[in-house]
């Protein structure tokens, strides 16, 4: 079978095989998988920053950071505030606007009446990338002060604190934050080309412009825009994963061979070790290209991006694997509760995945991720992957796992307690969330100064505003959970967080 005819069929393949996979798993299903994918689509709407549309569905959010930029002479208006702050960091932000595309390419067609708000999510993200990198040879990487912002308490209608902005150039590069602009880029290039392409075609030049400029001058922008990125969101595991991420993207996208050439030239360079900041402390993992994935390690997310191009467009045969999908099977195998491997992550004993650090439920959520894209293209290539012991995984095996911990995540376990905010009749109500915690400009129209948002921080009371959608950080590893906004770790959401879950919801959604 030539290359183009094993292409063309593994692309029709892989979406009716996914769906068979998909009606075992939904028959057992014990959530509204649609109220929950709508509500965690509608949280980006609460995350926005800009001049807000008519069409916004949380309302108690107004127009904010509408001068943004202008310490530099740019219009940056927009973006997303990446959690319960009022500073815009690009990096995470761009990791989200990925996931949220990958999400799209992969599982769009199952989103119903949901897509065009995924839609609008990506959008609002990518016009924002547009402008952080309309001028040549640059990237924005933080607009906000974030030690100011750190320091008040207050609405991001009111803020205060300086909106510096943090740019990276070829005298102070960051290849971090630019490539992972370019993956963000050029992902959101396939989901408009079809409906847009006009728009799709400027992402997709722009994306190869900026990975361009994240290759040529290299850097970490920990060291260029340190006092912006850290200790909020430091690079800890170097800038190469990016440069390999934002190159699978760009072949995803445009399929020219450079990129699959640089992809496959440069794997070996990202090593066997990760280093990750677990509470305040550096910490090496020896398995980190196989098992970490996030907003600062690409790792695993490369191997399972690639393993689908390697399956295509060669025809997947075992005794010929390319290493990205030993690599993905490595994940697999390291994930799995059952499985005889060296374990890469630990459980609660109510079943949730956990790794060190804080804010657990980002793990959680984009492992599942992986774990349900890669079930797709195995079950398409009639693939399983032998762990040892005569441990063998299969698709709906993978399929099954996953639900189990979007289950948990919706309210089934020990505590009854749904983590997303708004979803079930029990969910967090004092969320480390600055816009949900103060009174609403609905109610308390004048502006907030720094420090007048403390008398509400400290209350009892639940937060008035509810930000529907969010996902905050999560229960301990014992599955209690302190419903605090003084916990940051368990009790703040993330759009990282919430990103993959999109993808993931879609494929519970009954038809």
């Amino acid at each position: 079978m030539s290359k183009i005819m094993c292409t063309s069929y593994l692309s029709g393949v892989l979406i009716l095989a996914w769906m068979s996979t998909m009606a075992a798993a939904q028959n057992s299903g014990s959530h509204n998988y649609a109220d929950a994918l709508s509500k965690c689509l509608m949280f980006f709407e609460g995350q926005r920053s800009g001049k807000l549309p008519p069409s916004q569905r949380i309302t108690w959010r107004k127009d904010s950071g509408l001068k943004d930029g202008s310490d530099v002479g740019m219009d940056l208006v927009g973006g997303y505030y990446d959690a319960g702050d009022n500073v815009k960091f690009n990096f995470p932000m761009a990791f989200t606007t990925t996931m949220l595309s990958w999400s799209v390419l992969e599982f769009g067609q199952l989103m119903g009446s949901e897509l065009p708000h995924a839609l609008e999510a990506i959008r609002w993200g990518s016009d924002y990338l547009l402008k952080s990198t309309s001028v040549p040879d640059s990237v924005v990487g933080v607009v906000g002060d974030p030690n100011g912002d750190h320091t008040c308490w207050e609405r991001p209608e009111d803020m205060t604190t300086p909106r510096t902005t943090y740019v990276v150039n070829k005298e102070k590069p960051g290849s971090e934050v630019a490539a992972e602009t370019a993956a963000a880029l050029a992902a959101s290039s396939m989901v408009f080309k079809d409906s847009d392409k006009f728009y799709s075609a400027s992402l997709l030049n722009r994306s190869i412009q900026v990975f361009e400029f994240a290759d040529k001058y290299r850097g970490s922008y920990n060291d260029s825009i340190g006092e912006g990125a850290c200790p909020f969101y430091c690079d800890f595991s170097g800038y190469k994963d990016e440069l390999l991420w934002g190159a699978a993207w760009l072949y995803k996208a445009t399929k020219i061979p450079q990129y699959w050439d640089y992809v496959k030239n440069n794997i070996q360079f990202l090593g066997p070790t990760v280093v990750r900041n677990v509470n305040g402390i550096l910490v090496a993992s020896l398995t980190g290209d196989v098992t970490e994935f996030g907003w600062d390690s690409k790792h695993a997310g490369i191997n399972i991006l690639v393993s689908q191009v390697s399956f295509q467009e060669q025809c997947y045969d075992p005794n010929n694997a390319n290493p990205f999908i030993p690599k993905a099977d490595q994940l697999v195998c390291s994930i799995l509760p059952q499985s005889p491997a060296q374990k890469s992550v630990t459980y609660s004993p109510g079943g949730l995945l956990f790794k060190p650090g804080g804010s657990n439920l980002q793990h959680s959520t984009s492992l599942s991720f992986l774990l349900m894209a890669y079930a797709g293209y195995m079950k398409a290539s009639n693939k399983v992957i032998d762990c040892g012991n005569n441990f063998v995984v299969t698709p709906a095996s993978l399929v099954n796992f996953t639900k189990g911990q979007v289950d948990y995540i919706l309210g089934s376990n020990p505590l009854g307690m749904s983590y997303m905010v708004g979803y079930g009749k029990k969910f967090p109500q004092k969320i480390h969330h600055r816009g949900s915690v103060n009174p609403s400009m609905e109610n308390h129209l004048q502006q907030m100064q720094c420090h007048e948002g403390d008398l509400y921080f400290k209350s009892n009371d639940p937060n008035p505003n509810i930000l529907v959608g969010a996902i905050v950080g999560g229960p301990a590893e014992d599955d209690t959970f302190e419903d605090s906004r003084s916990n940051v770790q368990q009790s703040e959401p993330t759009t990282y967080i919430n990103a993959p879950f999109v993808g993931v919801l879609a494929n519970f959604l009954k038809g």
